[in-house]
């Protein structure tokens, strides 16, 4: 796949910087290469690829077919010609139907017998997309001696349905298969490549490099935990507090205190499970969901048993509770289960809500209930009788029995007090705790058989649950309309009458004679760049390896410049270095070091300004999902025209680029998430173009 050099190189993503988005598509091609795979399906690979790289790949694939009898079906949008030749059968598709299905060699002729053809110069991959284009396909009518009119698809799908092409590819798929040809072998009974212990190995080895990555949050969480505990101590320091009835809610208040810590702790672990559920769904079919659940939660154990030790070592005998070393044992007990509880708590709400939002108003409404009924905030005997069943329901209260009866049991507090009972079993009595000792190991058990549930309740929504989203049909103007029964050629029309409407005042736009279209005023600026240099900090792979520098540079002294009216190519093959010098100029750089000379229109470039006179169009397409595809263009619109630009200026312009890019039709429709639901790739990224 051509990546040895950025084998060590973190992937990255919105927030890490990582490898180019070319490699990126590289890296999934390959993903789905390794192993012995006999079928593969693979949607649009050449994406932010060179021409050079796809063809390559493809070059490969189309040997692993011929040689291995591997099925590969590959979907592509115009691939070049070199590429194009390398297939030996094409799928046509248009508005879901199939409009060709058989050779390559034969697509050409088909689409003559329908009266069109293809110019001698003319790439046939470009050719097949713009023939069933309304806007384009008139350009490629044969037939001199016949009137043109448009062919809709469903045409074109008739007409190859009984075509000598289309009539042979039913007779085959129709015919019954021979299972005597099958080979005994063919069928495989295992649903996973490996045995179930290979891949707990393999999930967990994962999961370590992952903690491994991730260091840096768990060691903010620890000192975090540390912090408090800090402060902790100086609140409730066992010097200002007697073992009384009156300080004995300061032991209470600490001791909540203590638990409302390490139960907020877990809230990170719904973020982080969000992050990491589409991973996880894409590899669903290669492991089963336990193989990903189980090293989740063994990975944890040793973060909740340093927190925990290290919260207990320092605060409890800094506090004063009772100094016999098995209850500060007991006490360190509570507590890693708490923690361990609630990270297993909110993995499982992460994964049944799959969303950030709906995990975050779940994860905050179950912290709210569990601690109104822990028995802090409202004690049990203060409760309505109907109410006080969720008190039972409520981890949080087995805890703060475990860590009460752990405490107000213990010998200091057995004085007799003036209503002829134990100091600490007044105590207990108060707040409705007033158990017996055994009832600690009682607590132990039910927070036990919580992390249980909830860990078997994290593995049965990875199970069961589908991936986040559901995928949505895109449908056209043009296809609703069909629908509904309305003539396209009246609809035709309209668009039309539309389209050649005249603009506005010639204040504020002009018209372009020859396209018809409307062109608002802009002043012609240069962009003149000078030894231009971007460094980075070293990777740390790359110091183990012996790199022995502190900085790495990425761009060396790099000098150019962009004119006005002329149209420039920045190319080079993936991980050049292209997109990183377009992030320095259009000063998209939050980190690194920049060196050099950028000017605008000669002027020193200032980047609050030159955001305001320049657009950049990303790699990666970043859209709000839950707007439509005119909503976005207005809103972009709004942003960055002049307030000399009246409104109904605006929304013509805003018509005319929406029509220019060919989203006139998908205006209405929401612009969804990348790979679940609304537009298409090749969708977005001509909606980011606007």
């Amino acid at each position: 796949m051509g990546m040895e050099n950025c084998a060590d190189t973190m992937v990255g993503d919105a927030m890490l910087k990582g490898i180019s988005g070319g490699q990126k598509r590289r890296l999934t091609t390959g993903e789905m290469i390794v192993g012995p795979t006999k079928v593969l399906f693979m949607d649009e690979i050449s994406n932010g690829l060179d021409t050079s790289t796809t063809f390559q790949i493809v070059s490969r694939l189309q040997q692993l077919a011929h040689n291995t009898e591997a099925t590969v079906v590959i979907s592509l949008l115009q691939p070049p010609p070199e590429t194009y030749n390398l297939f030996d059968d094409v799928i046509l598709m248009a508005e879901g139907n199939i409009i060709y299905h058989g050779p390559r060699s034969d697509i050409l002729g088909f689409f003559e017998e329908c009266g069109f053809r293809c110019p001698e110069r003319k790439g046939v991959a470009d050719f097949l997309q713009e023939v069933l284009s309304r806007e384009e396909q008139e350009q490629y009518w044969s037939k001199v001696h016949e009137s043109y009119s448009y062919v809709p698809v469903d045409r074109f799908s008739m007409i190859f349905a009984s075509s000598c092409i289309g009539q042979r590819l039913d007779e085959e798929l129709t015919k019954p298969y021979d299972k005597s040809q099958c080979h005994l072998n063919a069928l495989s009974f295992n649903i996973y490549a490996l045995p179930k212990w290979e891949l707990f190995k393999a999930c967990m080895g994962r999961e370590l490099i992952l903690m491994k990555r991730n260091s840096g949050v768990y060691i903010f969480k620890t000192s975090q935990v540390l912090f408090v505990a800090v402060v902790m101590m100086t609140l409730f320091i066992r010097t200002r507090m007697g073992v009384d009835i009156l300080h004995a809610n300061y032991y209470f208040g600490s001791l909540f205190y203590a638990l409302s810590v390490f139960l907020t702790n877990g809230i990170p672990e719904l973020v982080m499970t969000v992050t990491r559920l589409p991973v996880f769904y894409k590899q669903k079919h290669l492991y089963p969901a336990w193989a990903y659940a189980i090293p989740a939660a063994i990975v944890k154990v040793p973060i909740s048993l340093i927190e925990s030790f290290m919260w207990t070592s320092l605060t409890y005998y800094v506090v004063g509770y009772s100094p016999e070393p098995e209850r500060f044992l007991r006490h360190f007990l509570v507590l890693f289960l708490v923690h361990q509880m609630s990270l297993s708590l909110f993995r499982f709400l992460a994964s049944y809500f799959q969303t950030m939002v709906a995990s975050t108003v779940s994860g905050t409404s179950s912290l709210v209930v569990i601690m109104f009924f822990g028995g802090f905030i409202l004690p049990q005997p203060s409760m309505p009788h109907w109410l006080r069943w969720g008190s039972w329901i409520s981890p949080l209260t087995y805890s703060e029995i475990g860590l009460a009866i752990n405490e107000f049991l213990a010998p200091r507090w057995n004085k007799i007090s003036t209503s002829n009972a134990a100091t600490g079993q007044q105590v207990l009595a108060s707040r409705g705790l007033n158990f017996n000792s055994y009832f600690y190991w009682i607590s132990v058990g039910a927070l036990f058989v919580n992390i249980l549930l909830f860990n078997v309740a994290f593995t049965l929504a990875l199970t069961f649950r589908k991936s986040p989203g559901e995928p949505r049909s895109v449908i056209t103007r043009r296809a609703r309309s069909k629908i509904h029964g309305v003539d396209r050629s009246v609809a035709a029309k309209l668009k039309s009458s539309v389209a050649t409407t005249p603009a506005a005042t010639p204040t504020t736009s002009t018209k372009c004679k020859e396209m018809g279209r409307m062109a608002l005023p802009f002043v012609p600026l240069t962009v003149a760049f000078r030894n231009l240099n971007y460094y980075v900090d070293t990777p740390t792979e790359m110091r183990k390896q012996g790199y022995a520098r502190n900085k790495l540079q990425l761009l060396h002294s790099i000098t150019g410049t962009f004119r006005p009216g002329v149209l420039s190519a920045l190319m080079g093959v993936s991980g050049a270095g292209k997109t990183t010098l377009l992030d320095v100029l259009a000063g998209r750089k939050s980190g690194g070091s920049i060196e050099g000379d950028i000017r605008i229109g000669g002027y020193l470039k200032v980047q609050e300004t030159f955001s305001r006179i320049s657009s950049y169009c990303e790699q990666d397409a970043v859209h709000s999902p839950h707007i439509t595809v005119e909503e976005s263009l207005i809103y972009s619109a709004w942003l960055r025209l002049p307030p000399t630009i009246d409104s109904h200026t605006r929304t013509k312009f805003v018509n005319e680029v929406l029509e220019t890019m060919e989203l006139d039709g998908t205006r209405d429709s929401l612009v969804g998430i990348s790979g679940v639901n609304g537009l298409s790739i090749e969708r977005r990224k001509r909606q980011l173009l606007l």
